[in-house]
């Protein structure tokens, strides 16, 4: 099947954008959901279908209120598809929580969402092609919250101290060995105080990834 792009006007919603309709989301979508590997929990609750506007949206997708078994909250709680939820679970488990004790000398608790579902185009620029942020696809993450009280914030600590460094710099490398996307403060001047993360498809095969 061809994809078509559309000129999306949402004068009364927002910006205009350029989206298409790819079939592989919800071909991805539902072999997740068929999986079984998603189980509803406290931190990991079925909301509505997300149909629109235009194609934005989700078939099933989740709120996720926490990762690692609950050990790790997200607030505010994210909004995500199937194929995502899986892949920050485990970032956090296998990446995040490490890193932190690693470098930090200190568990992490809290992941603060940037931003998760949202119908707008890329970047919030109008007449960008549609973010992977509406349809689900997409998390930003602003800073780790530590059992100790401390905070390390993306937009401080990209630069700050030798081991806030190392933390996030360790984050980042977790997150490009699960994620077709992943955009740090080195990207540009949008991304210069959180981390994007998300499972996009850049060429048909869904074999190149963006690491910056």
């Amino acid at each position: 099947m061809v994809a078509f792009s559309l000129l999306i006007s949402s004068c009364a919603r927002g910006p205009n954008y350029v989206a298409e309709k790819e079939p592989w989301r919800d071909t991805s979508e539902r072999a997740c959901l068929e999986s079984g590997k998603l189980q509803q929990s406290a931190f990991l609750t079925p909301v509505s279908r997300l149909g629109g506007p235009g194609v934005c949206g989700a078939l099933s997708p989740f709120k996720m209120s926490a990762a690692d078994y609950g050990r790790v909250a997200l607030r505010p709680a994210a909004i995500l598809r199937c194929p995502m939820i899986g892949s920050v679970d485990d970032w956090v488990r296998s990446s995040i929580a490490p890193a932190a004790i690693q470098h930090l000398g200190s568990p992490v608790v809290e992941l603060q969402v940037a931003a998760s579902y949202a119908c707008r185009p890329r970047n919030h620029v109008d007449g960008a092609k549609l973010s992977e942020h509406g349809m689900a696809n997409a998390i930003d993450i602003s800073a780790f919250l530590l059992a100790d009280g401390r905070k390390i914030t993306v937009k401080r600590g990209w630069r700050g101290n030798f081991d806030e460094q190392a933390f996030l710099r360790a984050v980042r490398a977790g997150a490009c060995q699960r994620f077709a996307t992943v955009l740090s403060p080195d990207a540009d001047r949008h991304h210069h105080d959180h981390f994007h993360v998300d499972l996009a498809r850049h060429n048909s095969s869904g074999t190149y990834r963006v690491c910056r």
